[in-house]
């Protein structure tokens, strides 16, 4: 049988100066809450217990407590990474009501979003996700997308940038050119 995807709507979201609660003080919401600050986002982290896998110093704020509703304050979105699925379908209820986005970890069921696995070289990102199927799978295919995303391919991809911007600065529309066969020919340069 099969099952219709429920998250088959990719974004890239600018998270630069945004709010964003991470309820998980483990080696997963370490992780969780390290990426989102890679991503520009300021962390909220909450945690009954803070292990040392967080960097407290690289956190907006820290409070080492269990989670309360008021932690919901100002946040766009939530990460819940506890280790307790009761504990993490609550939060998750909250923020829905509270019309915020949430990703539980490991429990599709209480998400609005889930998080694909991501191989980034510069500019150049690329998302692989299984639905939640097989967190595992989306990771092994990362893996082998990011062995082609090198130095030189982030490097072509801003000379890129650069010549969009020159043809928009002549009065071009960027959607009037015919990038493949520029593309084609320095990947298969750089990756032959």
């Amino acid at each position: 049988m099969t099952v219709a995807a429920r998250f088959s709507y990719p974004i890239c979201l600018d998270l630069d100066d945004v709010l964003v609660l991470v309820v998980g003080g483990g080696r997963i919401g370490a992780r969780k809450a390290d990426a989102l600050i890679a991503g520009g986002a300021r962390v909220r982290l909450v945690a009954a217990e803070v292990s040392e896998h967080v960097d407290r110093a690289a956190m907006h704020e820290v409070r080492e407590r269990p989670f309360e509703d008021a932690d919901l304050h100002d946040v766009r979105l939530v990460i819940t990474a506890t280790g307790d699925v009761d504990t993490d379908q609550t939060i998750s209820v909250a923020a829905r009501s509270a019309g915020i986005w949430t990703n539980a970890a490991d429990q599709p069921v209480d998400c609005e979003f889930i998080l694909p696995a991501i191989a980034r070289a510069g500019r150049v990102s690329a998302a692989i996700s299984t639905d939640g199927a097989s967190p595992a799978l989306a990771r092994y295919l990362r893996d082998r997308v990011a062995e082609l995303l090198t130095d030189d391919v982030a490097a072509f991809a801003e000379e890129l940038a650069t010549a969009r911007t020159d043809h928009q600065a002549g009065g071009g529309s960027t959607e009037d050119v015919d990038w493949m066969p520029r593309i084609r020919a320095r990947l298969d340069e750089l990756l032959g």
